[in-house]
């Protein structure tokens, strides 16, 4: 993930306090609803991390048939995660 835990956390206490401000949305349980926006965040951050690793498992299984036919590691981590991408419809 390229943002630490913390700066997450900021970014959704500023977001939910600035939506309330605008009075874009009401909350009478404040930080109920940061911690749900600070874990919808945490968990779109994390997917290209959660991709990555999947990629890994998959290429550790096909390692010897790749090494046979000569396969680039690198080229075939990003075909394959190009794949998941489009399985979990993420934009990476």
């Amino acid at each position: 993930m390229i943002f630490s835990r913390e700066y997450v956390g900021y970014l959704a206490r500023h977001t939910v306090n600035g939506l309330i401000e605008a009075k874009m949305i009401k909350a009478d349980k404040l930080p109920v609803v940061q911690e749900r926006v600070n874990n919808g965040l945490l968990d779109e951050l994390t997917l290209e991390d959660r991709i990555n690793e999947e990629v890994r498992v998959i290429l550790e299984a096909y390692q010897d048939e790749m090494h046979r036919t000569g396969a680039a590691y690198a080229e075939m981590f990003k075909k394959v995660k190009q794949e998941l991408a489009r399985k979990y419809k993420a934009v990476l």
